[in-house]
């Protein structure tokens, strides 16, 4: 069993930056794929990153024009999610989420564990 913990959530100015961790423990993280989701109010939850479990491949939504980067430390068991040039449509709580296997996937349905999220709020 994996536990997933979010961290890095807050409030910051449209322009800004926020870099989300992602804590793992339980289970054997490094042959974890891993991935980062977010739901907005009133919105479905959606994929926003993805990443292999050795990190040499990496996914995202196309929405997110290269502002965001995830990436992992095996050795320490957490996963990051930076964040930059943050707009108000970011606003949202964010979801890090592990499934068993090599690849990561952008298919919600496919994760096995979920973290409880981070609210990232984003003002204009």
């Amino acid at each position: 069993q994996v536990q997933l913990v979010e961290s890095g959530g807050g409030l910051v100015q449209a322009g800004g930056s926020l870099r989300l961790s992602c804590a793992a423990s339980g289970g054997t993280f490094s042959s974890s794929a891993m991935g980062w989701f977010r739901q907005a109010p009133g919105k479905e939850r959606e994929f926003v990153a993805g990443i292999s479990w050795s990190d040499s491949s990496t996914y995202y939504a196309a929405s997110l024009q290269g502002r965001f980067t995830i990436s992992r430390d095996n050795a320490k068991n957490t996963m990051y999610l930076q964040m930059n040039s943050l707009k108000p449509e970011d606003t949202a709580v964010y979801y890090c989420a592990a499934k068993r296997g090599y690849s990561g996937s952008i298919r919600e349905y496919e994760y096995d564990y979920w973290g409880q999220g981070t609210q990232v709020t984003v003002s204009s």
